[in-house]
């Protein structure tokens, strides 16, 4: 009976069981701090035992674990397999987020949903619920501050989490909560205890070295937690980071509270956008638009302004009309003065409801309905025009979703204007408008620029070719040009200001027209926002708790900080300084949810990505307070009750602060805890995905530089993309979705740790390949197959000591110490997939070719050599492959110990001209066998008298002792033309004038050959530098392939192998007869031989 098809892949899973069954029982991931007793100097306690504390973000547990999560983590997991073998108390603890709105939010959906159709939630044919309408806005990203009042066309999707299902207890069926359980989540402290031990389970089922002593869950269910986050804020608030006021901030009216980012279904990283909100008091509506409102008494004695949002009110002085756009509906809306009245697109009116600018918070009153096109014609005065009045015109692509639907129009400044009321003096039938409307207002000079002069717009407009506004591309590049270099580069040349830069001017000018009643202050969000209940968020301006971050102190520390981090690449670094240049003020505090509560105002929770900023400190002391219990219930081995962790014994434990007065904790036990804290922190590597960058990694800087001292200042941060599935995004209803539980019982867990390590290591996103993970189950259990088979054999292996290697055991050493340095480096730079291609790959093919070299010249693999192959194969890849290292470790090579506490293996020397050698020998492989293969498509084609490399054959190889004379006299002019300290200070690599002038000299230049191999020679440089004109080699080529000419014979099947020097040619007649062997000679230098092979 045949295998089934997983059998490698159950083979394999069988032994992963095994090996985590002895990790339990050894408690092999727990890692302690050296105690008082063992070392009480802690001055010197790294030197003696050095240490590494890893972390990742802890995952929100709302739902079991994904590969994405199983991604990041696992990049903080193999770095703590190899920082073990390096000998260090490597710790990776890792704990469960459950603060925030999402739990709630989903609890209160089930509770809903139950009232509906019942506890086992049995849902009708036709259930009477409202629809939820599909709102279809596009969303750009964040970095791009538009203006709304000028149009661009942009493609962008709402990056939402679709499912594909209609209810919540649909979405727990499809996690695997079965549908009896499900009511139980609609109390959100269910949750916090169903999840946590399924996601610990799923961690150890894949083998991350975790101390789960450690974990713990977030919010008051954890009265140890939420002791350290009141000592956080506590002392936080103490430092006068947390302030009070008014400010805009992201708003859930439906929750009726501030809606952070891990509160949003979508616009994660969205902020308030603010404009400022032109005043375009209504001299005389359009006839169409008088009659529309004809008998409202509301409108009757009322100022009506439509209200333009923008986010550059110095450039009002060049208004000459305003637009809109002819389908959009728009509504007159009651502000926050009685007497007028602001018309304007209902979402703008929504916004505005929240920020004093109607009648009550909160409060949208509309009293008449229009449509854009009843508005055109309509006569407006603008506030700062050099025109009395102007008019209401239409615009082709004015957003209902951005700003308030009105857009103000300066065709001096704005591209988009100027090739719109371009369109509309050609066309004016066409647009449906009277000529007189636009004809009379020309651009008017308010701004001068160094590069457009002071009507920029229409002059880029023309050197561009714009010809209309349907020149969506073409403007946008035309308006970033114009707008960067008027705000950067322009001056005022208009108004009271004249004469002023721009920078300096504009916020002037915004604070006058507010001041003066012709403008009002306005916020929206930079995007699409909806809040995991269902809302579209507004911006609300309120007072509330924030975070002051941004504050100039405080902003120093913190790029202090960053400049002293590792962060592994440039763009990672852009991030956090681009970060930090515009983060301000965080609202840290809402009503709704889960958390901690406001220790001076418990009416407030802390909201979630401010409880989660300095965890990684608790993890060093959790273990001594929990006792192993993540919510806490369980008195930990000190005995200490969660009232005694006062915020003075936090700050005795983790911020050297003085011995508490207030907690009857023993000293001895303090400091215990101050023990684990002090050898484990700072932190040496956090890593996140590169979307918490905007927050969650930033505010960890600022929160570590207020709360701690400088030698506690986290050390690294590392980022990564987010991970793929076969090349598409992961998506549960496109059915392209991985569970971290699923991924390990469809390819087990070490391959599919490989598959992991070998998705990518950079901020982009990586890419987990099924056919990899398949192709690592293949590879692992073969490897292991061949190891034991190796082992039953050994005895029979030559034993005979360094002194006496043949070549082929030194290429296989060497090969062996340079892989083991290489891996080495990999490791450290957190370079994963270059570390499996190093210390996987290419070492099983260093061993391939060894054991094929000592085959085929029928010699027995040397005994010490392979056994030291092994040993160091499965130490190099144990931070990844760490169950397939293990069993191969204690049951094959029958170690002692695990292979978790083993050492890295030394590296011994690394013979550089053997590996030369071998690399020569190779390349003279591929060379012959690439000619074979061109041999065999000319044969396929048909072409008589081919060689056939299948047939008896001879080869013949010419050797050149010495370059052409033009080579060496060309490579000297080079030589003396290389200036690297010009290419240094920004000139030329080379002096081309020198070598022009000197090959002319010598004779050179008439030689079609020199140029081209100069050329090659010169962009080899540029890489290589000076070594390129170095052409000895370590070896003499001759005797080199002579003393393998047997190897190389019977590796190629050849018959006869055949080496000729290529200066001895015309003297043996027989081969001076032979018009190829001629040329190939002449076409021969050192290092690269020419062949000719033939059939016999």
């Amino acid at each position: 009976m045949s295998e089934p098809k997983t059998a490698k892949r159950d083979a394999l899973m069988s032994i992963e069981s095994k090996i985590q069954q002895i990790w339990e029982a050894e408690k092999a991931f727990e890692v302690n701090a050296p105690t008082i007793e063992e070392h009480p100097d802690i001055s010197t306690i790294h030197e003696a035992h050095p240490k590494f504390l890893s972390t990742t973000a802890y995952p929100y547990l709302n739902g079991r674990l994904h590969l994405g999560h199983g991604f990041t983590i696992s990049k903080i997991e193999f770095a703590t397999g190899y920082h073990r073998l390096q000998g260090r108390r490597a710790l990776f603890p890792l704990g469960w987020h459950c603060t925030g709105m999402p739990i709630r939010a989903c609890a209160d959906k089930l509770a809903r949903e139950m009232e509906m159709f019942g506890k086992g939630y049995i849902v009708p044919e036709e259930p009477e619920v409202p629809e939820v309408e599909n709102l279809n806005l596009k969303e750009t990203p964040v970095a791009e501050r538009v203006d709304p009042t000028k149009i661009v066309a942009k493609k962008g999707k709402v990056v939402a989490k679709n499912t594909g299902l209609k209810y919540q207890f649909q979405i727990m069926e499809q996690i695997g909560v079965p549908r009896e359980e499900i009511h139980k989540f609609a109390d959100p402290q269910h949750w916090l205890t169903y999840f946590p031990p399924i996601a610990t389970a799923d961690t150890k089922k894949i083998g991350y070295k975790i101390d789960f002593r450690r974990s713990f869950i977030t919010t008051d269910a954890n009265p140890f937690y939420d002791a350290f986050i009141r000592w956080q804020f506590n002392k936080l608030k103490a430092l006068n980071k947390v302030k009070f006021g008014e400010r805009y901030t992201i708003y859930s009216p439906k929750d009726g509270q501030p809606c952070m980012d891990h509160d949003r279904q979508s616009g994660e990283g969205v902020g308030p956008q603010d404009y400022t909100c032109i005043k375009l008091k209504v001299v005389e509506f359009s006839p169409e638009t008088q009659a529309a409102l004809a008998g409202n008494k509301e409108v009757e004695g009322k100022q009506i302004f439509m209200v333009a949002a923008t986010l550059r009110p110095e450039t009002m002085y060049g208004q000459t009309n305003c637009f809109v756009g002819v389908d959009i509906k728009y509504g007159i809306f009651k502000s926050h003065k009685s007497d007028e009245l602001f018309l304007m697109t209902e979402r703008a009116a929504r916004n505005m409801a929240f920020q004093n600018l109607s009648p009550s918070n909160g409060e949208v009153v509309k009293v008449a309905d229009l449509v854009g096109r009843q508005l055109v014609g309509s006569q407006v005065k603008a506030p700062l025009s050099t025109f009395a009045s102007v008019y209401v015109l239409p615009m082709d692509g004015v957003l209902a979703t951005k700003g308030t639907g009105v857009v103000t129009s300066v065709p001096s400044d704005s591209p988009d204007d100027f090739a719109t009321v371009m369109d509309l003096k050609k066309k004016p039938d066409y647009y449906k408008i009277q000529p007189e409307w636009i004809v009379s207002y020309d651009p008017v000079p308010i701004i001068n620029t160094p590069t457009y002069g002071s009507l920029a717009a229409p002059t880029i407009c023309a050197q561009m070719k714009i010809a209309s506004q349907k020149d969506k591309t073409q403007l946008a590049l035309a308006k970033d040009a114009v707008y960067k270099d008027g705000f950067y580069n322009g001056v005022m040349i208009i108004g009271d200001h004249n004469g002023k830069p721009v920078q300096e001017a504009k916020p002037l000018i915004r604070q006058e027209l507010i001041d003066a009643g012709l403008a009002v202050p306005y916020n929206e969000p930079e995007n699409l926002v909806m809040s995991r209940s269902g809302d579209e968020c507004v911006v609300a301006l309120m007072d509330q708790w924030y975070l002051d971050y941004g504050e100039a102190e405080w902003r120093k520390q913190a790029e202090e900080c960053l400049a002293g981090m590792n962060v592994y690449t440039e763009e990672t670094r852009n991030a956090f300084e681009k970060n930090l240049a515009w983060l301000n003020k965080w609202a840290c505090a809402r009503s709704y949810g889960l958390g901690t509560r406001l220790p001076w105002d418990h009416n407030f929770l802390i909201e979630s990505l401010s409880d989660s900023t300095i965890y990684m400190a608790y993890y060093t002391i959790a273990a001594l307070l929990q006792g192993g219990s993540i919510d806490g219930s369980v008195p930990g081995p000190l005995g200490i009750k969660a009232e005694q962790m006062t915020d003075q014994a936090f700050e005795y434990i983790l911020a050297d602060g003085p011995l508490p007065t207030d907690t009857d904790i023993p000293k001895a036990d303090l400091d215990k805890m101050k023990r684990e804290f002090e050898y484990f922190y700072p932190l040496d590597v956090r890593t996140s995905g590169k979307e918490l960058i905007p927050n969650h990694l930033t505010f960890a800087i600022y929160n570590h530089v207020a709360l701690f001292p400088k030698k506690y200042w986290p050390r690294s941060i590392r980022a990564n993309g987010h991970l793929l599935m076969n090349g598409e995004k992961m998506s549960k209803s496109l059915g392209n979705f991985l569970g971290l539980a699923e991924a390990v019982d469809k390819y087990g867990a070490d391959a599919a740790r490989l598959a992991l390590a070998d998705a990518g290591d950079s901020g982009e996103d990586a890419n987990f390949e099924d056919s990899t993970a398949n192709a690592c189950i293949l590879k692992l259990y073969t490897l292991m197959e061949w190891i034991q088979e190796t082992l039953a054999a050994k005895d029979t292996y030559r034993k005979t000591g360094r002194d006496q290697y043949n070549f082929y055991d030194r290429v296989f050493e060497s090969h062996m110490n340079k892989l083991i340095n290489q891996a080495e480096a990999d490791y450290e730079a957190t370079f994963y997939r270059e570390a499996v291609k190093g210390g996987f790959y290419e070492l099983m093919a260093a061993r391939d070719f060894y054991r094929e070299a000592c085959t085929l010249m029928d010699i027995p693999m040397n005994h010490d050599l392979i056994m030291r192959y092994i040993e160091v194969q499965t130490l190099i890849i144990s931070p990844i492959v760490t169950h397939w290292s293990e069993y191969v470790w204690g049951t094959l090579l029958g170690k002692e110990g695990l292979v978790v506490n083993a050492r890295w293996p030394k590296a011994g020397e690394v013979d550089e001209n053997v590996l030369q050698e071998i690399e020569y020998l190779r390349r003279q492989l591929t060379s012959v066998r690439a000619a074979e293969t061109q041999a065999l498509k000319k044969k396929k084609k048909g072409k008589a008298d081919v060689f056939d490399p299948f047939k008896p054959k001879k080869i013949t190889i010419l050797v050149a002792a010495k370059f052409p004379e033009w080579q060496e006299a060309s490579i000297q002019v080079l030589k003396e033309a290389y200036r690297p300290e010009a290419a240094a200070n920004g000139g030329k690599l080379f002096d081309d004038d020198f070598i022009k002038k000197e090959l002319g000299a010598k004779g050179l230049m008439k030689d079609k050959k020199v140029m081209p191999f100069l050329h090659d020679l010169k962009k080899k440089a540029e890489s290589q530098g000076a070594s390129v004109f170095s052409r000895t080699l370590s070896f003499d080529e001759l005797t080199l392939l002579g003393e393998h000419s047997e190897y190389l014979r019977k590796i190629l099947g050849y018959d006869t192998f055949t080496l000729v020097k290529s200066d001895e040619v015309a003297t043996v007649p027989e081969l001076a007869a032979e018009e190829d062997i001629v040329r190939a000679a002449e076409q021969s230098v050192p290092g690269q031989p020419t062949f000719i092979v033939k059939n016999i």
